[in-house]
């Protein structure tokens, strides 16, 4: 009974943390030294993601009638799970730029608002800016044509006004 209990321990932590997630990218991080793990776990903790290697059945258990649930059939080998909470790409985009640096590195899934993305699909979305940046360069698009119509309204003006002797 022991046994049951410990694992029943783990698979509702793993729920609890799949119920406050937005995204979660799994992994294959053999092959990292403890120097390019520690590295990478600090610049996730950083960013407010939750990083933890679990056991590929506890997870299966976890997700299992969740929106999550179709990582399942990408869970085989040695698995680690980010979990991010706030911006739902911020797990996918570090861990992006941490693949580029690391050859043991790959993604192998992800759920990211409820879609499940094969590997080719996470590293998709990892390239798609923050919302805030994307904001930012929708704000910056909608400035620059209302300068400009501004300044022709300001010469328009300017012309049309008699000069004072």
């Amino acid at each position: 009974m022991a046994k049951i209990e410990a694992k029943q321990v783990v698979v509702n932590e793993i729920k609890d943390k799949l119920s406050r997630a937005a995204s979660v990218v799994v992994v294959d991080a053999r092959g990292l030294t403890v120097e390019q793990d520690t590295a990478l776990r600090k610049s996730l903790r950083e960013a407010g993601v939750d990083y933890k290697v679990y056991k590929n059945t506890m997870v299966t258990l976890a997700v299992k009638d969740t929106p999550f649930e179709g990582l399942a059939q990408y869970l085989e080998g040695p698995s680690a799970f980010a979990f991010s909470y706030g911006e739902a790409t911020t797990a996918a985009a570090i861990l992006d730029k941490a693949v580029k640096n690391l050859e043991n590195l790959e993604f192998k899934a992800s759920v990211i608002e409820n879609t499940v993305y094969d590997a080719a699909g996470t590293k998709a979305i990892a390239g798609i800016p923050s919302r805030e940046v994307l904001l930012s360069k929708l704000l910056g698009s909608f400035k620059s044509p209302m300068s400009s119509f501004a300044r022709v309204i300001k010469q328009v003006a300017e012309k049309d006004v008699p000069a004072a002797e």
